[in-house]
């Protein structure tokens, strides 16, 4: 049985989808922009828009019962290559601060536009161990 997931900590969808699915066994998030939840805003800065957009997918997964620990595989999309060093600082520190052991598996892809044209987009695939 699929179950919708929701959560006013992070952005309401912004087309027609919803912001995850829980699956029981496994929970998958929606592309996660930087849009700051509470005020709408996104950051100009690359390093803020990463940690804003894993924040909002932390809060999906969470929405579900789970946690960053259980977090197995990450899709992050980025307008500009150029950001990887970046994003992967913030990425890193993120996971170290959640006291993760292991890193999720994950795929960096450059696109040519996200929506809102923020600088990253990221989504999550978590499972109920």
């Amino acid at each position: 049985m699929t179950k919708v997931l929701h959560t006013e900590s992070a952005p309401a969808a912004i087309g027609p989808y919803v912001q995850g699915v829980d699956l029981g066994s496994m929970v998958m998030t929606s592309g996660q922009i930087p849009v700051n939840p509470t005020t709408g805003e996104v950051a100009a800065d690359i390093a803020e828009q990463a940690l804003q957009s894993l924040n909002n997918v932390k809060a999906v997964v969470e929405s579900s019962g789970l946690s960053v620990a259980d977090i197995v595989k990450m899709t992050v999309f980025v307008k500009d290559l150029n950001d990887f060093g970046t994003v992967n600082e913030v990425y890193g520190k993120f996971f170290d601060d959640h006291n993760v052991a292991n890193y999720p598996a994950r795929s960096c892809v450059e696109v040519a536009r996200l929506p809102k044209d923020v600088g990253i987009e990221i989504e999550a695939i978590a499972v109920r161990k």
